[in-house]
């Protein structure tokens, strides 16, 4: 009798156990459905937060069923419970075990903003400004007082950042890609100092750089950069002055309305080309690789003069009277469309998402 009971017991306890077990494995195989979401869905993990914390934020978002069992599984797989803070993006069709993986490898969410060529640096602070996902910490701050945060106390901002596209994530600053944009434009001014044509009118990298800047202004047509570098180059070595609408149109501010009237041109400013001899003080933009490319290794050729044709490129002309006779057919007699520079490509907004 005693026997009977103690195999009835036994068996109970077996029951119980595998009972006990296979309400776990179901527990735990809930983590591994899709979560519920019709779009995407954006989770922060704050820094310091405890594995068990993160476990309830899942459940009260609705992004986990019980956090029992994302707790049981990070007993049962301790490497598991190793996250790291930042902001995330979950998506539909993914499990709490997804979620919980992407959140160990530290898979955070980027967001990115574009600073464009021939911008200025005004433009670029602008820019900063209007981002939603950033910390902003330079609004404020003078233009001198981010460039002694960047390492280039005294010094101009104009051109200084590189333009190109710049992921970031949330815990990121304004003077973090601020930092970002002038080492790497310090970078690639320098890997094209080294490899610059011989006999160029520039005493410093920083001369290069003003010159790219025009260049940048002066032309969108790719092909046509080293060209318009050629004729820069060959008037600063004549002597000859460089008379570039784009420096006088930084020279003159916030007065300028979209057109430049002959007073324009004859009132001196440390930019106005026609009025000083040489480069600028400064850069007048920000340049792009290609310009700082064609300003340090320009186009052969004679031609001194060019004027823009009015659908994006210029005609090129080696003496005065073929240039006044190119200014006469492009400028004075302008087609309806005419525009300077190529025609506008769509620029995609400031902050995008990307994984």
């Amino acid at each position: 009798m005693f026997k009977k009971l103690l195999i009835s017991l036994f068996c109970l306890i077996i029951l119980a156990v595998a009972g006990g077990a296979l309400w776990v494995w179901q527990g735990l195989q809930t983590l591994e459905q899709p979560v519920a979401l019709d779009e995407p869905v954006l989770f922060s993990v704050a820094s310091g937060s405890g594995y068990g914390q993160v476990a309830r934020k899942l459940e009260a978002d609705g992004l986990a069923g019980d956090s029992l069992w994302l707790r049981v599984h990070g007993r049962l797989f301790p490497e598991q419970t190793r996250l790291k803070a930042g902001e995330y993006e979950f998506t539909p069709g993914m499990s709490t075990l997804d979620m919980i993986s992407m959140m160990v490898a530290g898979a955070t969410k980027h967001w990115q903003i574009q600073f464009i060529e021939g911008w200025t640096f005004r433009d670029m602070r602008q820019a900063l400004a209007a981002s939603e996902r950033l910390e902003q910490v330079t609004t404020e701050w003078t233009d001198e007082e981010i460039m002694e945060a960047v390492g280039a106390e005294g010094e101009h901002p104009e051109g200084r950042f590189f333009p190109d596209t710049y992921r970031f994530t949330s815990d990121e600053s304004d003077l973090d890609l601020l930092r970002r944009a002038f080492g790497r434009m310090e970078e690639v001014l320098a890997d094209e100092w080294e490899s610059r044509a011989e006999n160029l009118p520039y005493d410093s990298p920083y001369e290069a750089l003003i010159m790219a800047s025009i260049v940048e202004r002066e032309t969108g047509a790719v092909h046509e950069r080293q060209e318009v570098a050629g004729v820069f180059v060959r008037r600063l070595e004549k002597g000859m002055r460089l008379q570039t609408d784009p420096t006088v149109i930084y020279g003159m501010g916030d007065s300028y309305q979209g057109r430049i009237t002959r007073r324009d041109l004859q009132t001196r400013t440390d930019y106005n080309t026609y009025r000083i001899d040489g480069l600028p003080p400064t850069p007048i933009a920000l340049p792009g690789k290609e310009a700082i490319h064609a300003a340090l290794n320009p186009a052969d050729g004679d031609a001194l003069y060019f004027v823009a044709r009015g659908d994006g490129t210029h005609k090129f002309s080696r003496t005065l009277q073929e240039h006044q006779k190119a200014v006469r057919e492009f400028q004075l007699n302008r087609r309806s469309d005419y525009r300077s520079s190529p025609a506008p490509v769509p620029v995609p907004d400031t902050e995008d998402s990307e994984q």
